[in-house]
C-alpha cells in the first residue's frame, strides 16, 4: 500500500468514527449538556495522546519554535468545533451540513496559497461533484435564521485552517504532539462552561460520553496523520465518505430512511472520490 493509500485509508477512517461518534451525540443530547460532550470529547484524546507520547519519550506540546502556529491551529479547531455545535443546534440540519461541507475547497485553496500544492486539474470538478452529492444528501431548505447559517460557514473556515496546518505540520511536528495540544486547548477552554452546567451522568449516560471520546479521540488521530501522508488538497475530498457513513449509519441506529436524494448523493460522492484517485497522481502533470 503507498503513502497516498494509507491517507486516503486514514481520512476514510476518520471520518467513519467521526459520523459513528455524532450518533452517539445526538442520543445523548438530550440529557448531557454541549459543553460536557465536548470535554468528554477531548479529554480521552487527551489522556490516549498523554500515554503515547510518554511511552515513546516525545514532546507534549511542542518546541518553542512552533507553539504560536500550534496554538492557532488548536483555537481555530475549537473554535470549528463550538461553531459546528451552534449551528447544529439553532438550524434545519441539511442547511448546516451544506454549509460546512464548502471546507475542502477552503482546504484546496489554502494548501494552494500557502503550502504551495499545485491544484490538480482534476480536484475542482471533483470537489463540485462531490459537493453536489452533499446537496442532495442534506436537502437543504434554506429556511434557517441567518446567523446560525453565517455560523455553519465560519465552521468550515475554521476548520479549513485547522486542517491546512495539519497539513503545514508534517515533519515538523509529532501527530500525537498536535493531538495533545489539541486536546489539551479544548479541555481547558470547555471546562468552566461544563462546571457552570454540569450533569452527573448515570451508568448509561457516562458510556455514551466515554464513546464519544474514544470515537473522537482515534478519529482525530486519524484525521492528524492522515494529512501527513498526501497533499491537503487531494485527501481532504474523502472526508465526504463521512456523508455515506452518516446514511448508513442513520439507517442502523436511529431508523433515519434512505431516500431516493441520498443514493443520487453517495453516486456522487463515490465518482468525486474515484476521479482524484484515478487522476491525481503524483507522476502525472495535472496541474492547473
Amino acid at each position: 500500500m503507498t503513502t497516498k493509500q494509507q491517507g486516503i485509508l486514514l481520512m476514510c477512517t476518520s471520518a467513519l468514527l467521526f459520523s459513528a461518534m455524532q450518533i452517539a451525540i445526538k442520543s445523548s443530547a438530550d440529557d448531557i449538556p454541549l459543553m460536557e460532550q465536548v470535554f468528554f470529547r477531548n479529554i480521552v484524546s487527551l489522556v490516549i495522546s498523554f500515554v503515547i507520547i510518554k511511552r515513546n519519550n516525545g514532546s507534549l506540546f511542542g518546541g518553542k519554535e512552533h507553539q504560536p502556529l500550534l496554538f492557532l491551529r488548536s483555537s481555530f479547531g475549537f473554535l470549528g468545533l463550538m461553531a459546528m455545535f451552534y449551528a447544529a443546534g439553532h438550524a434545519n440540519q441539511g442547511d448546516v451540513s451544506t454549509l460546512i461541507k464548502l471546507s475542502p475547497f477552503l482546504i484546496t485553496l489554502w494548501a494552494a496559497i500557502f503550502l504551495k500544492e499545485k491544484i490538480k486539474k482534476v480536484q475542482v470538478p471533483a470537489l463540485i461533484l462531490a459537493f453536489a452529492g452533499a446537496v442532495f444528501v442534506a436537502n437543504p431548505a434554506w429556511t434557517s435564521n441567518i446567523f446560525p447559517l453565517f455560523t455553519a460557514l465560519l465552521c468550515a473556515f475554521f476548520s479549513s485552517v485547522s486542517y491546512t496546518l495539519l497539513a503545514y505540520f508534517k515533519n515538523k511536528v509529532d501527530g500525537m504532539t498536535i493531538i495533545m495540544h489539541f486536546s489539551t486547548f479544548c479541555v481547558l477552554c470547555s471546562l468552566p462552561f461544563m462546571l457552570m452546567d454540569f450533569v452527573m451522568p448515570g451508568t448509561y449516560q457516562l458510556l455514551q460520553l466515554l464513546l464519544i471520546g474514544f470515537l473522537g479521540g482515534f478519529g482525530q488521530i486519524a484525521l492528524t496523520y492522515s494529512y501527513r501522508m498526501a497533499p491537503a488538497g487531494e485527501i481532504s475530498i474523502y472526508n465526504y465518505s463521512g456523508i455515506i457513513f452518516s446514511i448508513i449509519l442513520g439507517f442502523f441506529f436511529l431508523g433515519e430512511r434512505l431516500a431516493w436524494n441520498s443514493w443520487i448523493g453517495i453516486f456522487f460522492v463515490l465518482s468525486a472520490s474515484f476521479l482524484v484517485y484515478r487522476f491525481s497522481g503524483s507522476d502525472v502533470d495535472t496541474s492547473l
